[in-house]
């Protein structure tokens, strides 16, 4: 256990530093408008706490000790690749097309969103992250299914200050713990570097100061993802993508903020940490 413990810890360093030096160098001079956003409130925030993080966590994962090369490069092409894609539909995004139908509607009457593009963009470099860690078609497959699938959903709930990384936090802790009772130093690096370097960001986006918009979003999800195929077995992987799958469903149909708000539990750890209503 002290090898996946030492990972962990050298991780979910790397990833924070990277993650805190990127945001400074990002955010030292004057903020451009094109970065620039409207949360819930009305207030103007940055997006480059996104850049931020996939800069972070890609960086502190290609140097990251004691990681194969197959696990290494797939962990940096799934979190910039995604993280490229997610930056390209904040930058580009329109409005007239919203959520994983609204987009594959549009691209089916001919109309190419940027929605639609990053969706088909964060499936193939989920497919090519996974097919450098996978045995055969099938686990292909299913992994790159899980690993976008995940992006996609870590996306849904950066609705609110901070939510997107509780929300990530809460997932890869058991997932962390996990590795390091199977003594598992790979996987537990895996999750330990994008849990860093959301932590280390945390602070502004409660703040209300950044959000993570979809660049960090589907970065932290595809990292998650990727550590998870690469760690979980078949069953396992087989109920992640289920689990990522039928949630993305559901949040076609009804609205994770207004379930949030309705339950004490999740509503009190939503909260947490933010400035009041």
């Amino acid at each position: 256990m002290a090898r996946a413990l030492l990972g962990a810890l050298a991780g979910a360093v790397l990833g924070a530093v990277a993650a805190r030096a990127a945001y400074t160098a990002l955010t030292a001079k004057a903020r451009s408008k094109e970065w620039e956003r409207t949360n819930h409130r009305g207030e103007t925030l940055t997006l480059l706490e996104g850049p931020a993080f996939v800069a972070g966590a890609a960086g502190a994962l290609a140097i990251a000790p004691g990681l194969p090369a197959k696990a290494r490069l797939a962990a940096v092409l799934a979190g910039a690749g995604s993280g490229a894609l997610g930056a390209y539909d904040d930058l580009y995004g329109g409005s007239s097309s919203k959520g994983f139908k609204g987009h594959l509607s549009a691209l089916a009457r001919g109309q190419v969103t940027s929605g639609a593009v990053k969706i088909l963009g964060i499936g193939a470099t989920g497919l090519g992250a996974a097919a450098l860690v996978s045995r055969g078609p099938l686990d292909t497959l299913v992994n790159g299914a899980a690993i976008a699938g995940s992006a996609n959903l870590a996306n849904l709930f950066d609705l609110r200050p901070g939510r997107a990384i509780k929300v990530g936090l809460m997932a890869g802790g058991p997932l962390l713990a996990a590795c390091l009772l199977r003594r598992d130093a790979v996987g537990a690096a895996l999750v330990a570097v994008p849990l860093g370097a959301g932590a280390a960001l945390l602070p502004e986006d409660l703040g209300e100061q950044a959000m993570l918009g979809d660049a960090g979003a589907n970065a932290l999800g595809a990292l998650l993802g990727l550590a998870a195929v690469t760690t979980l077995g078949r069953r396992g992987r087989y109920a992640l993508l289920g689990t990522v799958a039928a949630l993305t469903a559901a949040s076609e149909k009804i609205s994770f903020t207004k379930v949030i708000a309705a339950n004490p539990v999740l509503h009190r750890i939503d909260m947490l940490g933010r400035r009041p209503a």
